[in-house]
């Protein structure tokens, strides 16, 4: 005859699973941040250091697109802001002040080339871009711990 205090209640159990889950989430998601969070860090100052490149740079080296120019300014941003917050998930808001100041501090950087002209409205553009893509990061980021966590928790 086996006791009560040897039985396994169900809500025992339950917490027994959902502590393994639990165990389970954070090593993926430490393991899995340990990869890709360098790769993250590195490509995020890449972005930027090519941004730097290009909007400091004479005109003729601009890359040349098929889209407008405000569009190309704030895509090129968007993409700075998204790799920064997934390289620095738990900073975005001192990304988001970052990126704004940087954005507004590269376009004054085009008053050092003689073929080149800062403008207001330009930075803010920039701006614009790269919140919206540190906001869109963000979501990334909560979207995939949510997959990974039912993923973990089917398992």
């Amino acid at each position: 005859m086996v006791t009560s205090r040897w039985r396994l209640s169900s809500h025992r159990l339950r917490t027994a699973i959902i502590f393994v889950v639990r165990c389970n989430i954070n090593a993926v998601r430490y393991c899995d941040g340990m990869m890709t969070k360098k790769f993250f860090k590195w490509l995020a100052w890449a972005v930027l250091a090519a941004l730097v490149f290009v909007t400091v740079s004479p005109i003729g080296l601009r890359p040349h697109t098929l889209t407008s120019v405000g569009l190309d300014r704030a895509a090129a941003f968007f993409l700075a802001g998204a790799v920064f917050a997934v390289a620095y998930p738990r900073r975005w808001m001192s990304l988001a002040l970052f990126l704004v100041a940087a954005s507004f501090a590269i376009e004054m950087l085009q008053e050092l080339s003689p073929t080149r002209h800062a403008r207001f409205d330009d930075a803010l553009v920039k701006a614009v871009g790269a919140v919206a893509g540190i906001i869109a990061g963000k979501v990334a980021l909560t979207i995939r711990r949510g997959i990974l966590a039912r993923r973990l928790a089917k398992s």
